[in-house]
Parts: structure tokens; sequence; C-alpha cells
């Protein structure tokens, strides 16, 4: 079985990018822990190949171990035994080899045990990890929880609780509940500190908690009596040792069956607060929910991966009419549609992962040392970009992961249907990708203000500055009068100063930004790997037609049709 991480050359053209070299810069200081840890790299080259090994490392165990587990692990499932989550036999198999391996961690700082590799590796890894089985990665995933706990807890916390995730601690982030769930403003549970006890009571249920019972829980809780909105609630950890949580039950799921989802009671479980008071949501739930984006975006273009060849392989195998089906156009016309779209989202989901590791790069540094003031404005360039980025990546990276696989059950025809074929599994796994993290009409929701603050179009406009080969002028021109259409449909819908109506069309203008970023970025990718170039051009003509129906829909509309949109779905609207 072929490695994962070879089998995908996308990955060695984005370890490339240029910028790769400021972001293992900030990262390694330096490299001035050299000295005191001798798996540190002493320069950039000696970081890119550890990056390399380890990536290679990584698709290793998800060809050998986490792939042919996922069949087995989907069927068992988890399951609850003296009130504890068990995993599947599969599920357990998997976590040992990545903790064997190192791979618990791989963002913390060495201090704590960990790699200290940047995001945009451990995405890498994250998506390799998807494509072996979609829901294995968000166990494994869910380690973003100790970058949260890095980022802002106290050092005593860190100290005593970082170093566990090396040793093979799970994580779960519990923020759900009953009445709660997309409006995290009306979380419930309560948090009271008890003078006598000198710590935190948690009260409370919470449901769809994804890895429910780990051994290491971030619990978003209401800590201010009587408040009513975000301001009053902060976050807390809680350790699975306190022994205070009951696991109700685990959830039946469609898909994602090896990650057990779970609702939670706590009862008076003791927790340790997270930062200060009453910016649980406000600034720590947001920084861990951007994480979580990420990741989704990363995992679907894995589940997208594993339905592509897995399509890729039966239309090679299965023959109709004398010949091979994917002989016949519209079979190679969907493959090669699934292909490029891949790689167009991978091209969108590392230049995200690139922004946040700078500035994240930059907040570290500033602990260090004060920064310049060019410094200072490409961290919050970096952090207001990557903002509006990862949920336009989530948004289209979940929604084409759905397309793709839906695509490729198709070419499978009535065998897709069928569970001897991985496809019907992948197909499963694949459609909660648009739903939990939030919801694609959510990411619309924060995607927009990219649209209407500029954001977009003045990445765009930094795309257009960057020097290319005369040979790829003309894909160039093509994205250039599509900026063009778009600028127009965006000064249409602003002019109405109709906030309904910029919402009726939020989606139709996020889609059309993300089309012209992704065409750029493939653009200046085959810049720097010609095979790209066919891939560019296919993806920029198919974009430019999208976009077309998109805006003139745009261009067309008035603000009365909202109300017919109302009277069509219900004379009681």
């Amino acid at each position: 079985m072929s490695n994962y991480y070879k089998e995908v050359t996308d990955y060695l053209i984005h370890l490339d990018h240029p910028l790769m070299e400021k972001i293992v810069e900030l990262k390694e200081n330096n490299f001035e822990e050299e000295a005191e840890f001798d798996y540190a790299p002493h320069d950039f080259e000696d970081a890119i190949d550890s990056y390399k090994h380890i990536l290679e490392v990584v698709g290793e165990i998800c060809s050998t171990t986490i792939a042919p587990n996922a069949m087995e692990v989907d069927s068992e499932g988890p399951h609850l035994e003296e009130n504890e989550v068990r995993y599947a036999r599969g599920t357990a198999e998997n976590y040992a080899a990545l903790v064997q391996a190192g791979l618990i961690g791989m963002t913390l700082p060495r201090k704590y045990q960990g790699l200290n590799f940047p995001v945009t590796v451990y995405v890498m890894a994250g998506e390799m990890i998807s494509r072996a089985d979609a829901g294995f990665a968000n166990i494994w995933g869910l380690q973003d929880c100790a970058e949260t706990i890095h980022e802002f807890a106290e050092d005593d916390l860190k100290q005593k609780y970082l170093p566990r995730f090396n040793e093979g601690a799970t994580a779960a982030m519990d923020l759900t509940e009953p009445d709660a769930g997309s409006d995290l403003q009306a979380v419930q549970l309560k948090a009271r500190y008890d003078e006598k006890e000198q710590k935190w009571l948690l009260n409370g249920v919470k449901r769809f908690i994804t890895n429910g019972d780990a051994d290491i829980s971030l619990v978003l809780a209401r800590s201010t009596e009587g408040s009513v909105d975000g301001r009053g609630l902060s976050l807390f950890l809680y350790d699975r040792n306190e022994h205070a949580v009951s696991v109700r039950r685990i959830e039946r799921k469609l898909g994602i069956k090896g990650s057990p989802t779970c609702e939670l009671v706590f009862n008076d479980a003791p927790a340790y607060l997270i930062g200060s008071e009453r910016m649980g949501l406000i600034k720590y739930v947001m920084s861990l929910m951007n994480s979580a984006r990420l990741g989704v975006g990363g995992q679907s273009v894995g589940i997208a991966e594993a339905a592509y060849r897995e399509a890729l392989k039966y239309a090679q195998e299965r023959s109709q009419f004398g010949k091979p089906i994917i002989q016949f156009p519209a079979v190679y016309e969907l493959l090669t549609n699934m292909k490029v779209t891949i790689t167009a989202l991978r091209s969108l989901l590392y230049e995200t992962a690139r922004m946040i590791d700078v500035y994240k790069g930059y907040q570290e540094m500033s602990k260090k040392r004060s920064l310049e003031k060019e410094e200072r404005l490409e961290m919050k360039q970096n952090n207001r970009t990557a903002d509006v980025f990862t949920p336009l990546l989530k948004l289209v990276a979940s929604e084409a992961c759905n397309r793709i696989a839906y695509d490729a059950l198709q070419i499978h025809g009535g065998a897709g249907f069928m569970k001897d074929f991985p496809i019907e599994r992948i197909y499963r796994d694949a459609r909660v990708t648009s739903i939990y993290e939030g919801t694609s009409q959510l990411q619309v929701v924060a995607a927009i203000r990219g649209v209407l603050s500029g954001t977009y179009l003045k990445k765009i406009e930094e795309y257009e500055s960057i020097d290319i080969s005369p040979g790829l002028e003309y894909q160039r021109d093509i994205l250039s009068d599509m900026k063009s259409d778009f600028e127009k449909a965006v000064e249409n819908v602003k002019n109405r100063e109709d906030e309904e109506y910029v919402d009726f069309h939020a989606r139709r203008l996020v889609e059309s930004a993300g089309n012209i970023i992704m065409g750029h970025l493939l653009v200046l990718d085959s810049e720097r790997e010609d095979k790209l170039k066919y891939v560019a051009e296919t993806f920029i003509k198919r974009a430019k037609a999208e976009n077309h129906e998109k805006l003139q829909f745009i261009m067309a509309s008035e603000k009365r049709d909202l109300g017919t949109y109302r009277q069509l779905v219900s004379e009681q609207f």
C-alpha cells in the first residue's frame, strides 16, 4: 500500500512555498533550541527535512494502520462501559500508533514535549489522517485544545497538562448544549466558585460533544450569575480523573462513527479557569473555533481526496459497453473536476494555514521582545485576513467535499450504495463537514465581512501584483475580468442599503470571491510547479462560468424579490 504523503505531490509544492522560510524563522527563533533538544533543527533546510520525515511517518501510519481499520471501526464504533467511553479496537490501535510516533501535540513547544511544528504541517498531517478515516481524524485533531491551553492558560496549568498530550491524553471541547448549538451565547451550564473548597464547580448538560469523556476537556460555562449573553461565559479545564461527569449516552450517527459523540452531565465537577473570567466565548472559544474550522477545511480536503481516489480506481477497473468507464466523457469530466477542485482547495487551505502561522509566530515573538512597526503591521494584516479566509475555506471545502463524495458514489453506480465499497462510508462521513463547527450558512455570515470590508479584494489585488511568467498572463486576464464583475455585484448589493438583501446574496458573493482567490493561488502555484498550469486553466474556466451565473442573478435581482421568496415559503412567514 502506498504512503499517503508520497502519493500527493501537492504537499511538496506547499512545503516549498517561499513563505515557509519566514514561518520557520518565527517558529524556531534563530534555532535557539538546537543545543537543548536533540530533535530541534539547526537551520531552515533541517527544519523542512524534519517536516517531510514526520509527514512521511504519518503517511505510513495512515496507509498501514488507520485506513485498513476504517471499515471495522465504522461497523463496531465506540460503546459505554461503566460510565466510560471505550473506543473501537481499531480506534485504540490508531491512536496508540500516533502516540508512539510522538504525533500528539505536534504544534506545542518542545518544553511541553511537543514537536514545535507550524500549523501548516499539522494541517497536512490532519488531511492525510482524514483521508484514511474521517471519524478518527476528529479524535486526533482535538489536540487543538492543547494550543488553546498553551495560548491562554496560566503557567501552572500548562506545566501540568500540556506534557500529557504527548503521553497520549485525549481532548474534547464541550461547548454545545440542548438549547445552545450555533448560538453559543445561550449556554447555560453553570460554573460557581466554592469559596470553602477554593475551586470552580460545573453543573449542567452538554450535548453533541465530539470525543466526549476525553482525558482533558475545555468547557464553556456561565460563570456570571444573572447574565444572559456571551459576556457572562468563561472557559474551564475539566480533568477526567475527577470522575464528576456522567456520560448519558453515545449518539447514533449517520457517519464518522468511530468518533464518539456524547451527551454529558456535569455534577459539581471541579474545574480550572482558563485565562480571565467572562472572556470564554468572546476570546478563547472564538480562537478555538477558528482552529477547529481550519481543521474541518483540512478534513474536507482529505475526505474529498479519498472519494476521488476510490472513484478513479473504480472507473479504471469497471468496464461497460466494451471499455473501461473512465473512457466515457461523462465519467472523466467528473473525475477531472474532482481533481482540479481538490488542488484548488489545497491552495486555499495552505494559504490560510500560512497566514495563521505568520501571525501566531509574531504573537509568540512579542512575548520575548518588542515587535518592530512593520512586524506588528504584518501580524495584524495576517490575523485580519485569516479571520475571513477561515470561514471561506470551511464553506467552500466542506461543500465541495460533499459534492465530490456524491459524484464519486455516482461513478460507482449501484455498487457504491453497498457497504462492500469504501465510498459508501466516505459518502456518509462527508455529510457532517458542512454542519459541525458552524454550518455553511454560519460560515457565510462570518465570511461576508471579507466581501463588505474589501479584505478579499485587497488580497486579490496583492496576488495580481506578484510577477508571473508571460505564459500565465492569459489566466490572470480572465481572473481580472471576473474581479471586475465581482466588484460591480458587490456595489450593487451594498447600494441597496438593506441588511436582509445583503444576507440574501451573501453566499453568492462569498463563493464568487473564493473562486477568484483560488484561481489566483493556482496561477501562483503554477509558477513554481509547471504541471499545475492545466489544473489552473481548467479551474478558472469553470469558475468563470459559475461566477457569471451567480453574479448575473445578483444584478438582475430586486429588493422586492425577497417578498416573493417569503411568500412562496409560507403565507404565514
